[in-house]
């Protein structure tokens, strides 16, 4: 160390020297600025300012080198080989810029520690080709030693500069640059001390060799051109960080304009906030730069987040409390690199409202109770669980009782509050750990957990029927509705939801068929009983698709003359397998399944049709149900009928039940005043069943009233019955009506009735119904007699 100490103080121009430390920390200043610019840029212009910034390396460490040779002072003559400096530049530029070629993206340090030996390998044949160049009057000798530790110190420090100017902390790559400047020092200094020079007169410097002073001015202009380097480096570095602080400023304003917190992040430190995340955390403006992301997020490994996916997490704000968020990594390039950006958003008013949704999508918005999608859900859970622990439970579906006689009569409002009091009432009732939801309308469901014993569903169907059956005060008025009950026990009566809840609607409907306002438990003849119906309801939807009904025919004969003046169709069904089948059997489904709007078509247009080949004195009658009237085209219908047949209109009677005027009142009698119009006449079959046939009456004349049987079998010896018979009679005769009276099975019944003063009987006595040909056989037999 004492010999590079004298060799540098006593062997140099120390003018020199300063000047050459300061070239080659100028150089590598404007080269690193210049380098750090070409990583800014883009495309074309980043390829030229890296050239640029090679170049300049180069010319830096070559600069430097020559400098230092300078001002080596030798005592003797000294010149330099021109083609060897060229020589030693071209090294320095080429290894700098393979150097920097292979250096970039290069993150692991063992990859950048032999980079940066090769740059330092380069840098070395600079020196001693460089020496090499440097001629002097003399013999020269070199000391094996210094050169042995000078080299390979030089190469480490290389290396290290290297690896440090790749770090991602500041202060390590701003250690690059002097690492460099002191590598330079000492391969320059160390490789002039284990030189030595011995004058020799003999020997003379080579013809080619330039003069110092030939050399010093191109080395004073590539320093000059370092030293403008170095202010257009300086320059440069100015820009970019004005440009970042803009970039900062810029990003903070649109940050501040974002719903999001946001927060810019080195590494886990923040360095900026948007108002947005100030506001949710609860502090000042500026409050939380240099805060540490784990402190607000604890938990969450930002820097293990994939970057743009987003991950759930909690933000502890200045009060301690937490909130839900989620949160979303980016890298965002601001300034001279890239920036870690975090959004923030606060997940507690969608929380909200996904709560409220799961609330309406599960909760019946009327009465607040369940409704049919949670109790299945709960159901199904209950099921699953009850299997597994082997308990017994029920579930039991109702529905009210006169509800739709409510809502018609007293409006939906009033209707609506009575569901929501009959709610309160079913919640009254139920034990702890039950649960009650509505399914629709006026249909309700109970869960029945922890059944003691089977009895305990029965207690609570009489508790729930027994509450339903008080009075409701609503609105000042006082309703009178009540309760069914139907239920299925688990497991006994099923263990699937679907079966139970199936099972227990049956019991329901038996329990509405035995006469509403009971309880009825799951029976599995009521599975039976459904499934027929179930099947007769697929076999009359095929009968009706390829006609296997019939009509028979019941004569109505003229009270006085005996002669048949009339027939009533009436519509059998020819099953391929059950034979022929009541119509008690398949016209009440009819009408409950909505066929008998199509099997009464079929029924008129037979009828009419096979009347028109009858004598011309002989009516056909046809009945028509509430149904049919429930089309407004029905007077159309039978038009086209009567049309299609050519049976005159007069021929044709239609025949209806007060239930038809029920129905709809107003509409039934525009309907019937319709049909009369066009010449059919209209009856009123089974009169004096109902409430209101006197009314009806004075509202629409009929042309024939119908004496219901229910009357006729007592006759001629119950009095009362005699009594009701002669009043309609009476009353008919009087209002210009012709009377008919059904149901005649006896010879006195026969002679009370025509006695009486009837028009026309039917019934038994006189011929069941009979098929078209044997009806038609019947009259021609009636009338040769």
């Amino acid at each position: 160390m004492r010999s590079v100490y004298t060799c540098l103080t006593q062997a140099h121009d120390h003018q020199l020297i300063l000047l050459a430390a300061g070239i080659c920390v100028v150089g590598v200043y404007g080269s690193f600025s210049v380098a750090t610019h070409a990583a800014r840029s883009e495309g074309r212009s980043a390829t030229l300012w890296a050239g640029a910034s090679i170049v300049a390396a180069g010319c830096t460490a070559w600069a430097t080198h020559m400098i230092g040779l300078l001002a080596f002072q030798p005592g003797m003559p000294a010149g330099f080989d021109p083609y060897l400096t060229a020589l030693s530049l071209l090294i320095a530029i080429a290894g700098i810029g393979i150097s920097v070629a292979l250096a970039i993206g290069q993150r692991k340090r063992a990859h950048r520690f032999v980079i940066g030996l090769l740059l330092g390998s380069s840098i070395t044949a600079l020196h001693y080709i460089g020496e090499a160049s440097y001629l002097v009057a003399g013999t020269v000798t070199w000391d094996p030693s210094l050169l042995t530790v000078s080299i390979p110190t030089s190469l480490l420090m290389f290396g290290v500069a290297i690896v440090v100017t790749g770090e991602r902390r500041r202060d390590l790559r701003r250690a690059g640059a002097p690492l460099l400047v002191a590598a330079i020092g000492v391969l320059h200094f160390c490789g002039m001390t284990a030189m030595t020079l011995t004058f020799d007169p003999e020997r003379s410097l080579p013809p080619h060799a330039l003069a110092p002073d030939v050399i010093a001015p191109v080395v004073a202009g590539v320093s000059f051109g370092l030293l403008a380097l170095a202010v257009v480096g300086l320059r440069l570095t100015l820009n970019a960080r004005a440009q970042a602080r803009r970039d900062q400023e810029r990003l903070r304003e649109l940050a501040n304009l974002a719903v999001e917190g946001l927060a810019v992040c080195d590494g886990d430190v923040i360095t900026t906030a948007n108002r947005s995340l100030e506001r949710l955390l609860s502090v000042n403006p500026g409050e939380l730069n240099g805060r540490r992301l784990s402190d607000l997020l604890p938990g969450l490994a930002v820097a293990a987040l994939p970057e743009r996916e987003e991950r759930e997490a909690e933000l502890v704000g200045a009060d301690g409390l937490r909130a839900p968020v989620r949160v979303l990594r980016s890298k965002v390039p601001l300034g001279s690199g890239l920036q870690t950006v975090l959004a923030i958003r606060d997940q507690r008013e969608r929380l909200q409202t996904e709560s409220k949704m799961r609330t309406l999508a599960y909760s019946d918005a009327l009465t607040g109770l369940p409704n049919r999608a949670h109790f299945h859900d709960l159901l199904a859970r209950h099921a699953a669980s009850g299997s597994e622990q082997d308990r017994a439970f029920a579930v039991l579906v109702l529905d009210l009782d006169r509800f739709k006689l409510v809502n018609d009569t007293l409006g939906h409002g009033l209707g609506d509050a009575l569901l929501r009091k009959t709610a309160q009432r079913l919640q009254a009732a139920l034990g702890p750990h039950d649960m009650v939801a509505r399914l629709g309308g006026d249909e309700f469901a109970i869960l029945q957990v922890d059944l003691p014993d089977p009895e305990a569903v029965q207690v609570l169907a009489g508790r729930i029927v027994e509450l339903i059956g008080r009075p409701f005060l609503i609105e000042g008025q006082l309703v009178n509705v009540g309760a069914s009950v139907g239920a299925a026990l688990a497991p006994v009566d099923g263990s699937e939801p679907s079966q139970l809840l199936r099972n227990a609607d049956l019991a329901l409907y038996k329990a509405k068929a035995d006469g509403k306002g009971t309880f009825r438990r799951f029976d599995p003849a009521l599975d039976a009983r459904m499934q027929a119906r179930r099947s007769l309801e697929a076999d009359l939807r095929r009968a009706i698709a390829v006609q296997e009904f019939e009509l028979h025919y019941q004569p109505l004969v003229d009270a006085r003359s005996g002669q048949i003046t009339a027939a009533e169709a009436l519509v059998r069904w020819r099953h391929p397998e059950r034979g022929l089948v009541s119509p008690a059997d398949f016209i009440p489904l009819a009408e409950e399944t909505g066929l008998i709007g199509p099997l009464g078509q079929w029924v008129l247009r037979t009828a009419c049709t096979q009347a028109a080949c009858w004598p011309a004195h002989i009516r056909v009658a046809v009945n028509l149900s509430p149904a049919q009237f429930r089309d407004l085209r029905l007077a159309d219908t039978v038009k086209a009928a009567l049309a299609a047949s050519g049976l005159a209109a007069d021929r044709l009677e239609l025949e209806i039940t007060e239930g038809v005027l029920l129905a709809d009142e107003e509409r039934t009698l525009a309907t019937l005043t319709r049909l009369r119009a066009a010449g059919v006449s209209i009856s009123m079959d089974d009169f004096g069943t109902g409430y209101s046939s006197l009314s009806y009456l004075r509202r629409f004349p009929f042309d024939k009233i119908k004496v219901d049987q229910s009357f006729v079998r007592q006759l001629p010896g119950d009095a009362e019955s005699a009594a009701i018979v002669r009043a309609i009679i009476t009353m008919g005769t009087c209002l210009g009506m012709a009377i008919t009276v059904e149901g005649v099975e006896t010879a006195e019944q026969f002679a009370f009735t025509t006695a009486s003063g009837c028009d026309q009987v039917q019934g038994y006595h006189v011929s069941r119904p009979l098929p078209a040909a044997d009806f038609l056989s019947f009259v021609d037999a009636r009338e040769a007699a």
